[in-house]
């Protein structure tokens, strides 16, 4: 293998058979990348370029500036960074003299993730999310697969459609009894990041009516591995850190007294949005409110994703997230009232509505029979109310009053529905990358809010729409500029 003296930055291949169309190529990470991207011309042999790289498989373009619609659909050469960063993860191993001469026999290993799920079922979260880590899944239509090897899993509970024995018999997956050994054992960590997928599974609802998903204890054991092995790797947490917003701070807390990276929340924020729209930052929003319609189960489970719709835009107010002054949960007629008196916007309820595909006709007062709204009031004074109005609509959608602006601005979430669930597809994404480099794609703190509003909201529900005024909502934190959603096209073939 020989590569070109004009190989530059945006060209990262190997084995590449220089057509602008769609392909499948192995990109390179340097373990020690030079700045002078001239030296790669310097590579004259493939056994001279594995002494110093390894190959990640992925799907796309070996010409990147040949395809404007990869480049639409993940902003600013993400998949570029994503195969550049998976390799400059921390590897419990190192290549030896032996892996330098003889990568026919001893290929260079992919980073090494854990799983700790509560079950692995059809349908999941576990297995969309780390069932993605295995087969892959489709960018733009074409197949891409993470740079990842998932080796051990744990799963809590085990259902009668159990699905964990079987995937982890038919991929080489190690199915272990407990956590510590699903890492590699309580003193000698050995994999290079962790997936904690608590959703779904047989779990009690407390008295607020929150279900007790145990991921703050199995988060704790977790840290407990990495306090007795001496190092710490990256952990994701999928949806809110936790029902319980004390557990949700401890678990922040304890993520930077141990110096790991830390992500947690939903598909939400990085799922499509039709239109597309994504607020610089510094909008200056006066008001948001965000709309969903459920009830299929529990009430907390989709309050938090509409949580999710309302921060990921009201964070990008001018200097970023102040914090929450209160919230307050009213349901039924007080709703509705609550409009009249200007507490929320009806004009901005009415914009979200009209975002949304499954719209009933009719008015959405006459029509929504038990109406539920969460009023936000910010500490700089913004407002933000998040509904749900099941005989209203059935999708995710957000509207919001820019100072300034006389039309609000608006968007819907696009979740392609099961059994694919595509909305998995960018928080797979995100995950990868986050594993790749040790840093959250966005704050956990915009999760550590969205948790804490959702129990408070919970609290208040359950006791007369309370207002809620707590120190616990003061967080505050600044987006990123780009804030990971996928752009272009969510199915295969157009």
């Amino acid at each position: 293998m020989v590569f070109p003296k004009t190989c530059c930055r945006r060209q990262l291949a190997a084995k590449c058979n220089g057509a602008t169309s769609l392909t499948s190529c192995d990109f390179i990470a340097l373990r020690n990348a030079p700045t002078d991207w001239g030296q790669w011309g310097r590579i004259s042999s493939a056994r001279q370029l594995r002494s110093t790289a390894v190959f990640i498989t992925v799907l796309i373009p070996s010409d990147l500036r040949a395809m404007p619609t990869l480049n639409s659909l993940l902003p600013r050469r993400d998949l570029l960074k994503l195969a550049a960063a998976a390799m400059t993860v921390p590897l419990t191993g190192s290549l030896s003299a032996d892996d330098a001469t003889d990568t026919k026999t001893k290929p260079a290993r992919l980073p090494r993730v854990a799983a700790i799920n509560s079950i692995y079922r059809l349908r999941s979260h576990a297995y969309h999310i780390a069932g993605r880590f295995i087969h892959g899944y489709t960018i733009n239509g074409l197949h891409h697969q993470p740079p990842f090897q998932l080796v051990r899993m744990f799963d809590h509970q085990q259902p009668e459609n159990d699905l964990g024995p079987e995937v982890c018999r038919q991929h080489g997956i190690e199915l272990c009894p407990t956590i510590a050994q699903t890492l590699g054992g309580e003193k000698s960590l050995d994999v290079d990041a962790v997936l904690l997928i608590i959703e779904h599974g047989d779990y009690p609802t407390n008295k607020w009516g929150q279900i007790v998903y145990p991921r703050f204890e199995l988060f704790q054991e977790i840290v407990n591995v990495f306090r007795k092995s001496g190092r710490s790797v990256p952990v994701f947490v999928d949806k809110h850190l936790s029902y319980d917003h004390r557990h949700a701070a401890e678990m922040v807390a304890t993520a930077k007294e141990l110096k790991f990276g830390l992500m947690a929340g939903s598909s939400l924020p990085v799922t499509w949005r039709l239109p597309e729209f994504n607020p610089p930052l510094g909008t200056p929003f006066e008001e948001g409110v965000a709309v969903i319609g459920y009830d299929r189960s529990n009430l907390e489970i989709y309050l938090f994703h509409v949580l999710e719709v309302l921060q990921c835009m009201m964070e990008r107010r001018p200097g970023g997230e102040t914090g929450v002054k209160s919230v307050q949960c009213l349901s039924g007629n007080a709703v509705w009232q609550a409009g009249d008196e200007g507490r929320w916007s009806w004009s901005l309820l009415d914009h979200a509505l009209s975002r949304c595909p499954s719209l009933n006709y009719g008015k959405v007062r006459d029509q929504v029979k038990n109406p539920l709204c969460v009023l936000i009031e910010y500490a700089d004074g913004t407002k933000g109310a998040v509904f749900n109005l099941v005989e209203a609509v059935s999708e995710f959608a957000f509207a919001g009053k820019i100072r300034g602006q006389s039309e609000p601005v608006s968007t819907c979430f696009i979740l392609p529905p099961p059994p694919g669930a595509r909305f998995f597809d960018p928080l797979t994404f995100n995950i990868e990358q986050f594993f790749a480099t040790g840093r959250s794609p966005y704050p956990v703190e915009r999760t550590l809010l969205t948790s804490t509003i959702c129990d408070h909201a919970m609290h208040s529900y359950h006791d007369g729409s309370k207002v809620i005024t707590d120190p616990s909502l003061s967080i505050k934190y600044h987006p990123p500029v780009d804030d990971g959603h996928f752009r272009g096209s969510f199915i295969d073939r157009m």
